[in-house]
């Protein structure tokens, strides 16, 4: 009967092994660190980027989290047993290039090599956001990235209160929410962070509520005001994302202005009878607002939502659209709606895709964001830069 000893040993004729001289060139070559060892070890330390597989489940999450098998690997744990199983196991699963470091991990600590401590969640956390942590591109760095993360809702509205309740979820870290009304009767029929008994109090103290018992590792700031050109960049600076559910023109030409100026991303959303669109503008990325419109219909053209009515369910749906994509830029995550416009028609259900390229006229651009002057929108809508 063969020993461990003959495993390993036939593993390792299987494989290259390499020293951690050799491992840390070929990641600075481009390689990719893949850690095995289990999940207490990793938290007390592991390489910079390295991708966390525990060796008991590296047939079930490696091709999700390294789909290219052409990809060189180099896998490590411990001492350099594990990782010997795990790069014979990758070679049969097709990878093409995989080395395993001799030494492990503990080898390339004691030579005082970089490495850190990776991020982690208290129990609660842990179990709070486990359907996260189950993702492979989520995980533990993923959630932490959510809960370090600044949103800015403009709104907390039909389109802001699916947005905000799921980013309150997700566990976002910092929630703001600007708006000035008071919650009507008339708004309960869509506007799901309010309820009967708050009729007559302020929106963002009933949204504050809300999400407090949601999630209480989300800090909900509240900015109970218009949104102008006098306030707005002191309100936005600071956030990582701003959820556009504004239902106006000038708070949408004010909100672009500013947000290129300071190079914050914005998830749009708006909605009309059956219908709703979503697209992300990102100053640094690709088109925004004004790309898009670049100036404000006639009023005639252009109805409020109070003037045509809603289906109460679509700022539900386009809502949600905009925290997913929220999330997406939050975390790097898949292709966002940057350069594209998400279109939903509710009545024939059906979604459509639209190219937005940027307008060579439109000089409101992160290039020209010293110039930019943010100013209220005033009957007209002209880009306001300051080169004269």
């Amino acid at each position: 009967m063969a020993t461990f000893r003959d495993l390993l040993a036939s593993a390792k004729a299987e494989i290259t092994e390499v020293t951690t001289d050799v491992a840390a060139q070929y990641a600075a070559d481009g390689h990719v660190w893949l850690d095995v060892r289990e999940p207490d070890e990793y938290a007390e330390g592991a390489i910079e980027g390295a991708i966390h597989i525990p060796r008991g489940h590296l047939e079930a999450q490696i091709e999700a989290r390294i789909p290219d098998k052409s990809t060189p690997v180099v896998v490590y744990c411990a001492g350099g047993v594990r990782s010997a199983f795990a790069a014979r196991t990758l070679g049969e699963l097709g990878y093409a290039t995989v080395e395993s470091m001799d030494g492990g991990f503990g080898r390339w600590k004691d030579e005082g090599r970089p490495w850190r401590q990776p991020a982690s969640l208290s129990a609660e956390q842990q179990n709070r956001y486990k359907r996260h942590l189950l993702l492979p591109e989520v995980g533990v760095e993923g959630q932490k990235k959510l809960l370090d993360a600044k949103v800015l809702l403009l709104g907390a509205g039909g389109l802001g209160s699916p947005a905000a309740l799921y980013l309150a979820a997700a566990g976002v870290g910092t929630i703001g929410i600007v708006d000035m009304d008071d919650v009507d009767a008339s708004n309960l029929q869509r506007q799901i962070l309010h309820n009967i008994d708050r009729i007559g109090d302020r929106k963002v103290d009933s949204a504050k509520k809300t999400l407090t018992m949601l999630n209480p590792d989300v800090d909900v700031v509240t900015y109970d005001t218009r949104l102008s050109a006098e306030n707005i960049l002191d309100i936005i600076s600071g956030y990582d994302v701003i959820v556009d559910g504004a239902d106006n023109f000038p708070s949408r030409y004010v909100l672009n202005d500013a947000s290129v100026k300071l190079g914050i991303p914005v998830v749009h959303g708006s909605i009309f009878r059956f219908e709703g669109m979503v697209s992300v503008f990102h100053p640094l990325e690709g088109p925004t607002y004004r790309d898009m419109v670049p100036e404000p219909p006639p009023a005639e053209l252009a109805p409020s939502c109070a003037e045509a009515g809603v289906l109460g369910v679509l700022p539900g749906i386009i809502g949600s659209i905009q925290a997913l994509e929220t999330i997406k830029v939050i975390l790097g995550l898949g292709d966002a709606l940057i350069g594209r416009i998400l279109s939903v028609d509710t009545t024939e259900m059906e979604f459509r895709l639209f190219n937005l390229r940027p307008d060579p006229a439109n000089r409101v651009t992160w290039e020209n964001r010293d110039l930019i002057q943010v100013r209220d929108l005033d009957g007209l809508c002209a880009p306001w830069l300051d080169d004269h």
